[in-house]
């Protein structure tokens, strides 16, 4: 007994001089016909055939519809050994219903050669697709933004909400041609900016856009990883480095981004903010990622890591530590996934005190202020304002001045301006005296290290006994 049949024919992706002789026939000649829709100029002449219009208004979503229409499809082939599905465009480019029928195993399912929306607009603009390395992309499949390499023949664009939502996913000044009923008499065919898809008001089922080129994150990486690769081999001075010499350059790029990022974000909030400040930052963490593209390729000539290993070590390592967002974890705030970042490095990495995988490289007072921070997690007692400010005062006082200490009070603007005073003046101190403080608070900080790790096996409850 042979298999229920259903036989799939496209009408072109215009009029009806663009559906195949046999299509035609085949519509003509068959028994049991479906249509799709109607809203296609090739059905103009199919009005006595049943269409799943009306299911469109009924639907919930495009998914459920299309479910519905497969599986009432498959029930006819059933009942009646053959039916003939004619869909709009071409049977084999974006028709869903058609890869949901060519799942199916209880049908036999057909799909007859028509041209497609491809052909059409690759004719009209004279692009041969194989030489362009043209890529079909459905607007309606993602969210993510569009990667390169171009071009792209974006389909589904039915809609400026749909335009909008493209638009979304390009740089605002990408240049995308739209392409609106392509081979017929009010074809319609103009170059838009991205941040401008929208304001195309006529889109409809005949629309689509072709992006000729993507300057993406991929391909902007992949050449500058390449332009490494070029200094390696052409410049004498880049030849020469090594992992060891790159070192202070790393961190003084490190400084001068953060200078950078910190000018940028005062002059924001004075109201002062300009394009070159921002051109800035740009520039400053241009140098700060070349010097790890610089790491990566000498990485990549010794056989130990390259900057795609590092990309998705980085990457892998966030999603284990987000579990908020890509697992199921449920969290309350921002300082409970703080709290619960801590408990999974410590997992990760094996550790057994909350102070190991802190960097001593670290300028003395950050360090003495991580640690402070890591004291926090096994019971450390947090002093109170009045007690630090107390101990403050009694540490200030047993210093030899020339000059009377005002207490300062007012805005924080203020506080920081004393703060600045007290520690401008504690190093003046030291340095008369011969003190380096950098080497006393870096001592402190070792100090308190080994007083947290004396702690630790103390506390009952906390971030490190957590689950």
């Amino acid at each position: 007994m042979s298999q229920p049949t259903i036989r799939v024919v496209g009408l072109g992706p215009g009029d009806r001089e663009l559906a195949t002789v046999r299509t035609l026939e085949l519509i003509r000649d068959a028994a049991l016909v479906r249509l799709r829709t109607r809203v296609h100029p090739g059905a103009r002449d199919m009005a006595d055939v049943v269409s799943y219009d009306q299911w469109y208004d009924e639907a919930d979503s495009f998914d459920e519809l299309y479910h519905r229409i497969v599986e009432d499809l498959v029930s006819l082939a059933i009942a009646n050994d053959e039916v003939l599905y004619v869909v709009p465009g071409s049977p084999n480019v974006a028709e869903r219903t058609v890869e949901l029928l060519l799942e199916r195993d209880d049908v036999r399912v057909i799909c007859e050669p028509a041209m497609s929306v491809i052909d059409v607009v690759c004719a009209r603009l004279g692009r041969d697709p194989m030489a362009a390395g043209l890529r079909i992309v459905d607007a309606l499949a993602s969210i993510e933004p569009f990667r390169g390499p171009g071009p792209l023949l974006v389909l589904q664009t039915y809609s400026p909400q749909v335009l909008a939502s493209v638009a979304d996913r390009l740089a605002r000044d990408t240049a995308v041609t739209v392409l609106h009923h392509v081979g017929l008499d009010d074809e319609v065919i103009t170059s838009l900016n991205a941040y401008e898809l929208s304001s195309f008001s006529r889109a409809d089922h005949l629309t689509s856009l072709w992006i000729e080129g993507i300057r993406g994150v991929g391909e902007a990486s992949e050449d500058l990883v390449s332009f490494m690769r070029q200094l390696r081999a052409e410049c004498p001075w880049d030849q020469e480095q090594t992992h060891a010499s790159l070192t202070r350059h790393l961190l003084e790029e490190a400084y001068e981004a953060l200078d950078a990022l910190e000018t940028m974000v005062s002059l924001e909030e004075r109201g002062e903010l300009s394009d070159e400040s921002i051109a800035h930052v740009e520039e400053e963490l241009g140098d700060l990622l070349f010097q790890i593209v610089f790491h990566a390729e000498l990485g990549d000539e010794e056989e130990r890591f390259n900057f795609a290993t590092i990309a998705d070590a980085v990457r892998d390592k966030l999603t284990f530590r987000h579990p908020h967002v890509f697992g199921d974890t449920t969290v309350r705030d921002a300082d409970e996934v703080a709290s619960r970042w801590e408990v999974l490095k410590q997992q990760e990495k094996g550790r057994q005190s909350v102070t190991d995988g802190i960097a001593w490289q670290l300028p003395s007072l950050s360090l003495y202020a991580k640690l402070l921070a890591r004291a926090r997690q096994v019971d450390w007692p947090v002093s109170s304002i009045d007690d630090a400010r107390a101990r403050a005062h009694a540490a200030l006082d047993r210093l030899v001045t020339s000059d009377e200490r005002e207490r300062v009070e007012g805005s924080s603007g203020e506080d920081t301006v004393a703060w600045g005073d007290v520690l401008t003046s504690l190093i003046e101190v030291a340095q008369t005296s011969g003190v380096d403080l950098e080497g006393v608070v870096r001592e402190r900080a070792r100090q308190l290290r080994d007083e947290i790790r004396a702690r630790e096996p103390l506390a009952e409850e906390g971030p490190l006994s957590a689950e």
